[in-house]
């Protein structure tokens, strides 16, 4: 096909209306898909309607927006995937979000744009990088997505319904596809979530060093979701494992360990290249000789400990929050680190050395994190160490957990075996959150776990 400029696409619009008249078997061919009478005499509109009918499009009009939009767009235009306004309003609110939390492409994306960090701006930055002059243009765009033709988003349905071979067949059609960004700066490598559709994307030229409007590579995205057969493969292909996102020292593995996400540290992550070596790293590892090293005996905390923390969430859907630099905040930090992956051995050492282990330092104590994974055996520490089984705290986003105990997100969490375990020592199953006065059993509803629910409403008397 040729490269799509308007004037390529009425070059060959005007070839095969001639290459028609002349009875040409293979433009007969391509005009008979359709055309009820492919032999009837071909126009200047009917040659463009072929041509627009070849590449997906309905009209002409739709395939001419689409190439003037990408000649004004360049190589930063953004192309819309998701036929829901709601989404669009997501990931503005996300992108002010990253740019708030300093990260360098997202605040680049306002000063490119020249609009304030609002959420005003925010919207105004999303639409221009689509295309659109605004919110309501755009809007109007994602209202006749689905009917539009649009590679992209036609390529992003693909990948989501994992059809391969049509994957592989527009990437074929519309080579550009392979690094094309879509909203936010997502390119399809950056959307995958399968390893087949990882090497069509591969073989078709995908950049694994991506970055994303959050500076977010396709490995940080293999990281949040535990996926060591993507990050395997991405780091054969020479993904980059150092790059930071959402703050200083936001590498790969600092998203896994966020998550607790042991399988793709301990099989991939850990051996993939430099990390930062502070005590959160140390204590998601297991590292117990680190932290032996990073605080002594005697408690005192080395700046090590301390450095590189500015990442501290994942997205936007977490409250905004400083990291400071207080010894006391980076080992109770440490502690939660250490209870969400499982890191018996370093529980016990944190506290030793000062830990608090009831601390709630950033949207979850230790053990609510520990609960939330599943993680019995740290569960079983932190009783050993004395935590309070009915502590109340924070997690997830402001308006997820405040005044929730680990029961409440175990509960909702579906994670069974810790919900035995912390009854066992002791959680009570009749107190309720902060914010929607629900007691355990009513999260596992919310979560969908009607058996765990049936449960805790036997326990609670």
């Amino acid at each position: 096909m040729p490269a799509l400029t308007l004037d390529a696409l009425h070059r060959e619009a005007r070839e095969l209306e001639r290459a028609h008249r002349r009875g040409d078997p293979e433009a007969l061919a391509r005009v008979a898909p359709f055309r009820p009478d492919a032999a009837k005499p071909l126009k200047d509109a009917g040659a463009l309607l072929v041509i627009a009918r070849e590449r997906g499009f309905p009209t002409w009009v739709k395939l001419q927006s689409y190439v003037e939009r990408l000649d004004l767009g360049g190589e930063g235009l953004e192309h819309a995937f998701h036929t829901d306004m709601e989404y669009y309003e997501g990931r503005a609110d996300g992108l002010l979000a990253s740019a708030q939390d300093r990260t360098p492409s997202a605040a680049a994306a306002f000063e490119g744009e020249r609009v304030e960090m609002t959420p005003a701006g925010a919207r105004v930055v999303v639409a221009q990088r689509h295309g659109f002059a605004s919110w309501s243009a755009l809007r109007r765009h994602v209202e006749g997505l689905a009917e539009s033709g649009e590679p992209f988003a036609r390529a992003y349905r693909a990948l989501e319904e994992r059809r391969h071979d049509d994957l592989a067949a527009l990437l074929g059609q519309f080579p550009e596809l392979a690094t094309a960004r879509g909203t936010n700066g997502n390119a399809l490598i950056n959307m995958t979530s399968d390893a087949e559709t990882l090497r069509v994307l591969l073989d078709a030229g995908a950049d694994v060093a991506h970055l994303n409007a959050h500076g977010w590579t396709p490995l940080h995205q293999a990281a949040y979701g535990n996926r060591g057969d993507l990050a395997r493969l991405l780091l054969e292909a020479g993904a980059p494992a150092d790059v930071s996102a959402r703050g200083a020292g936001g590498t790969p593995l600092i998203v896994a360990l966020f998550w607790g996400h042991r399988e793709v540290v301990d099989d991939v992550l850990l051996a993939a290249g430099r990390h930062p070596g502070n005590l959160r790293v140390s204590a998601g590892t297991g590292d117990v000789e680190t932290i032996g090293e990073m605080v002594s005996a005697d408690g005192i905390v080395s700046e090590a400990a301390g450095a590189l923390r500015g990442f501290y969430r994942p997205h936007g859907g977490f409250p905004a929050w400083a990291p400071a630099d207080d010894p006391q905040e980076i080992v109770d930090e440490a502690l939660s680190w250490a209870a969400r992956a499982d890191r018996v051995e370093a529980l016990s050492l944190l506290v030793e050395r000062g830990a608090r282990v009831d601390a709630d330092v950033y949207r979850g104590t230790a053990l609510t994190w520990a609960a939330a994974n599943g993680r019995v055996a740290a569960i079983a520490a932190l009783v050993e160490l004395g935590t309070d089984v009915n502590a109340r705290g924070t997690f997830g986003g402001p308006t997820h957990g405040e005044g929730v105990t680990a029961l409440h997100i175990a509960a909702q969490a579906g994670q069974t075996a810790a919900v035995e375990v912390l009854l066992a020592a002791g959680a009570d199953p009749t107190l309720r959150d902060a914010l929607y006065d629900g007691p355990a059993s009513g999260w596992a509803a919310q979560g969908g776990h009607a058996a765990l629910a049936a449960l805790l409403r036997q326990r609670e008397g």
